[in-house]
């Protein structure tokens, strides 16, 4: 309370109401940034009690009220101590070094001194990206995804340069993107596809896979698209230099003309710019003027669902997208992009034509099928994916074999950390089944693994029981059913 008796809190403004006649799978759940991010609690009032906010803010503030507004001095805004200590300490604390070596650890060891010295240097230019390190994980289909692991004070400046510029592309980017963003995950594009298959007049689901779209991604391109908001030369030069940086791999470097490396703080804001330019608004604009029937979109990142209501759309739609992509050195694997009907009347359709069961699409590790209730109603299912099931017991196994000589309480805590994290993410409704078969290979991983500590004898499974009521959750769902989801966070 001030000398008034009035309260000093600031007044936090309410957020819009949706507009009529929005799609529930493109509903949006706020344009606020997550909690924590740097410059969203306003500065503290002035001596006349009226709220400043923050620099950040006013960007922000900016953007969102005039879209063709182009920013001319963002650079200050990054190299600010404050904005980079801020990034310093949102870095995971144990990731890989890159090719300098540096860890976190180290770094913040002297870490004012550090935080001063670059900023002395990206505020005269002498900053430079170095090339980031190559590594490959396994992928669920057995092949390897290429990582890039950029050195620590390029993963600090991107961390930097994207808490600043997200204050501008998140007024720009539309509903159905959800992909790297704040506030938005997986489950909620999941929400939204459910929502719309399920409520929507979708007969029609096209399944876009981009191929190899971050090596592919045009430097050239990007830097146009980065234009139309960002003309302060010096943060396009910024990100050329991490562009530009290139690969190391087995001690040789290699330059790169095309892509941005998975693995760096920058690179999923740069493909959300990229496809914003090239996909989103394109079909946003394609659906109000050519579509026939109703559409909806679900995007994250490069993983893309287009629902129809005629097939006519779809495939109009498919082609005229295959030219676009062309136009941007982008394509659609030819293999992967699939056309299948699907939807309430896809099962009575397919019967008719003696054609089986609907086809089935994956998305987000589920895969998506045309159900029914208990009553006879359409319900679209959804499962775990097989093959993302098999890698992930697959790991578990080959750890478990690593870990089996280790005390029985320090093994259970790691399980437990394992079962519960695949129970959140895929605990939806309906998923139960697949949810116990997890839970009881595990076991059964567990019990082999006991048994090989000792020649003397198996473990019994009195015991085994004890140990897997102490350490492995039940297989319960996680998640409400997604309209209900929707309904309260929109």
């Amino acid at each position: 309370m001030n000398e008034h008796g009035k309260s000093d809190r600031p007044i936090v403004p309410g957020k819009s109401p949706n507009k009529a006649r929005v799609s529930v799978a493109e509903e949006m759940e706020g344009r606020g940034l997550a909690k924590g991010n740097l410059g969203q609690q306003n500065a503290p009032r002035t001596q006349s009690r009226i709220s400043a906010p923050s620099e950040l803010a006013q960007i922000r503030q900016t953007a969102k009220s005039n879209k063709d507004v182009k920013f001319t001095a963002l650079l200050h805004h990054i190299y600010r101590i404050d904005t980079l200590r801020f990034a310093y300490l949102r870095l995971k604390r144990y990731a890989a070094a890159g090719v300098d070596g540096e860890t976190w650890q180290h770094y913040g060891e002297d870490l004012e001194a550090n935080l001063q010295d670059l900023s002395h240097r990206l505020k005269r230019g002498a900053y430079r990206a170095k090339p980031v390190r190559r590594v490959y994980i396994p992928k669920a289909d057995g092949r390897q995804r290429p990582l890039g692991v950029p050195a620590l004070e390029d993963k600090l400046v991107q961390r930097a340069a994207v808490e600043v510029l997200n204050n501008i592309y998140e007024t720009d980017f539309l509903g159905f993107s959800y992909g790297f963003r704040p506030q938005r995950n997986q489950h909620k594009a999941l929400d939204a596809l459910w929502c719309g298959l399920q409520e929507r007049r979708v007969n029609w689901v096209l399944d876009l896979d981009v191929r190899s779209f971050f090596d592919r991604l045009s430097h050239e391109w990007l830097v146009r698209f980065l234009q139309h908001r960002i003309a302060d030369r010096r943060v396009v030069r910024l990100i050329q230099k991490w562009l530009n940086a290139g690969v190391l791999e087995k001690g040789k470097r290699t330059q790169v003309e095309a892509g941005s490396p998975q693995g760096g703080s920058a690179s999923p804001l740069l493909a959300n710019i990229y496809l914003h330019y090239v996909f989103d608004l394109w079909v946003q604009a394609w659906r109000r003027k050519c579509a026939h029937g109703d559409v909806i979109v679900v995007r994250y990142a490069d993983d893309i669902v287009v629902g129809f209501e005629f097939k006519d759309d779809a495939e109009r739609f498919w082609s005229e997208l295959k030219e676009r992509m062309q136009k941007f050195q982008l394509e659609l694997h030819p293999e992967k992009t699939r056309l299948i009907e699907f939807g309430r009347h896809a099962a009575t359709n397919r019967k008719r034509a003696s054609l089986g069961k609907p086809e089935t699409f994956d998305f987000l590790g589920f895969k998506h099928i045309c159900g029914k209730t208990k009553k006879g109603r359409f319900m679209v299912l959804r499962h775990t994916i097989r093959k993302r099931m098999q890698a992930t017991l697959l790991r578990v196994k080959t750890e478990l074999r690593r870990r089996m000589h280790d005390p029985v309480p320090e093994v259970g805590k790691w399980l437990k950390s394992v079962v519960s994290g695949h129970f959140r993410y895929f605990g939806v409704p309906g998923n139960r089944y697949a949810l116990a078969h997890f839970r009881f290979t595990v076991t059964n991983f567990w019990h082999r693994a006991l048994c090989r500590r000792s020649q003397h004898g198996r473990v019994k499974w009195e015991r085994m029981k004890r140990l897997i009521r102490r350490w492995l959750p039940p297989a319960n769902i996680c998640h409400p059913y997604p309209s209900r989801r929707l309904r309260v966070t929109t």
